[in-house]
């Protein structure tokens, strides 16, 4: 079982920055990969950036050069960097860990367990 809780949420005018954080407790050495997703009412839960256990990142092409996924792993814990947000970047923000196998599904929500209850963003024009 893995226990991931997010914190960092909050609102911004476009333009700004918000860095979220995910921290991980329990069998988080099963995990291979952590994730962040988003979902915005009205749409489908979208992966945003993923990080895998030998620091290999994806990222969806619309956060591409704007946000940044890192980990601190002596503190277990994942990070999302974002910069230049619009509004169209409003959402909940949910963090995801999980064994994966599929290296072409890491962006795809339901190849994980365990997930946070979210971080909502606001991004305010």
């Amino acid at each position: 079982q893995v226990h991931v809780v997010e914190s960092g949420g909050g609102s911004v005018q476009a333009g700004g920055s918000l860095r979220l954080s995910c921290a991980a407790s329990g069998y988080t050495y099963n995990s291979n990969c952590m994730g962040w997703f988003r979902h915005a009412p009205g749409n489908d839960r979208e992966g945003v950036a993923t990080l895998r256990s030998d620091d290999s990142t994806s990222y969806a092409d619309s956060v591409k050069g704007l946000f940044t996924i890192s980990k601190d792993k002596d503190k277990n814990t994942l990070y999302l960097q974002m910069k230049s947000l619009e509004p169209e970047d409003t959402a909940m923000y949910s963090c995801a860990a999980d064994n994966i196998v599929n290296w072409d599904s890491l962006l795809h929500a339901p190849s994980y367990k365990y997930w946070g209850q979210g971080t909502k963003v606001t991004v305010s024009s």
